[in-house]
């Protein structure tokens, strides 16, 4: 697939027309253990259409902030929140459509004593958004449930940028909570990729154990969970789990995961809390060493202080215990990608710790950076999976892995 397509000047009627080229058939190889029905060429196109639906939303807003009239002369993140009385805590968001205006071609980046400088090269000539809503409804029609969730956020974006509040209520507000729901569901696939990843890595660490204890946090309203459990299921694992605690902060998606799990696995020793990822485990319940298994899909980058986060969950891990947590992954640094857009205007996303070397940026890491923060947080053995190093080279706009890491043998 191509790594890189420009849209701005696509017409609807020739986004409705338009065709992805079929996926690379190495894919199926670096995905042999993971389920053919969800990587199947349907996603792959799923994947390209939504790419080049945020990438069009990123020109539509770019004109609703006045962006363009301020990108004639060269002018950093600084001068345009300046100029346009942006708050400071936007300057991701801003920088995120930026990037997409240099993708396009409609915009030119340089740096400047180490400063980032974008100015216009060309106008666009108007969005395909209509068209390309239809192409991928074509494709799988549970894509709607991104591209509502992209647009919900895209009508949000210039309130953000002069809000000092932010947009965490808005977002997250009762208008907003069937969107995320649908959005985090298992019949969303371009989302659901991140639990079959997770689930497959950590079944596969599991295999040789007896018995297991598993704590998973962040776990939202259940959807990783689900997949965890059905993997287990079929893999006949699940008569193996002693305990399974399932934490989430958030009381609404919590209740929402218990009463349908619940129901499904009434004999399963299934427990529910809230672990906030930022405060000392053991003051919440989490115990040392009390658990064979902590996971969490697309929850540890929200961490304030990651390696803070990360150590915790060594504590909480038996000696060889696993940490596995699936996660969206950055193919490569400084890479504008779709799952961002409705991320980053939230605080818990941008409002964390970085480290020059392991979370250079707020939000969504490499396989590389997680691979050195694991590392450092004490954790052996670590990996990603699938091979993300190769899936990248052919296909960019992969972004989904999972990071393992395991305790000592002789830790306590």
């Amino acid at each position: 697939m191509a790594a890189q397509n420009e849209i701005v000047n696509v017409s609807e009627s020739d986004a409705q027309a338009m065709a992805v080229r079929p996926s690379d058939p190495r894919l199926a190889k670096w995905l042999d253990g993971y389920p053919a029905e969800v990587f199947d060429e349907r996603l792959y196109q799923s994947i390209e259409l939504i790419e080049r639906y945020s990438t069009e939303l990123a020109v539509d807003l770019a004109e609703r902030l006045n962006l363009l009239e301020h990108l004639k002369a060269w002018h950093s993140l600084d001068d345009l929140c300046r100029l346009l009385a942006f708050q400071p805590r936007f300057k991701p968001a801003l920088n995120w459509i930026l990037e997409r205006l240099v993708q396009t071609g409609c915009a030119e980046g340089r740096a400047d004593s180490g400063i980032r400088l974008y100015r216009l090269c060309r106008a666009p000539k108007g969005t395909a958004l209509a068209g390309l809503r239809a192409a991928a409804a074509r494709v799988d029609p549970a894509n709607a449930a991104t591209l509502d969730l992209l647009d919900f956020a895209a009508n949000l974006y210039p309130a953000v940028a002069k809000d000092p509040q932010g947009s965490d209520q808005n977002l997250l507000g009762p208008e907003g909570v069937k969107l995320w729901l649908d959005y985090f569901s298992n019949d969303n696939r371009t989302y659901a990729v991140n639990n079959w990843v997770g689930a497959v890595l950590a079944a596969n660490r599991l295999a040789g154990r007896r018995t297991v204890r598993i704590l998973e946090v962040g776990a939202g309203a259940g959807s990783a969970t689900e997949v965890l459990l059905r993997i287990l299921a079929d893999r006949g694992l699940l008569p193996r789990v002693e305990r399974y605690l399932v934490t989430e902060p958030n009381g609404f998606f919590r209740r929402h995961a218990q009463r349908k799990l619940s129901c499904q696995y009434g004999n399963l020793p299934l427990e529910w809390a809230a672990l906030n990822l930022d405060l000392p485990w053991n003051v919440q319940g989490i115990g040392a060493a009390e658990f064979d298994l902590v996971y969490g899909v697309n929850v540890m980058h929200i961490a304030r202080n990651l390696l803070f986060s990360l150590n915790q969950a060594r504590l909480a891990l038996a000696a060889g215990g696993w940490l596995v947590i699936g996660e969206c992954l950055r193919p490569y640094c400084n890479q504008p990608i779709y799952p961002e857009f409705m991320f980053q205007i939230l605080q818990s996303f941008t409002d964390v710790e970085t480290d020059p070397e392991i979370r250079p940026n707020p939000g969504f890491l490499t396989a590389e950076q997680w691979l050195l923060a694991v590392a450092r947080a004490g954790f052996i053995h670590a990996e990603v999976a699938p091979n993300i190093e190769r899936i990248r080279e052919i296909y960019p706009h992969f972004f989904t892995g999972a990071i393992c890491g395991q305790t000592s043998r002789t830790e306590q």
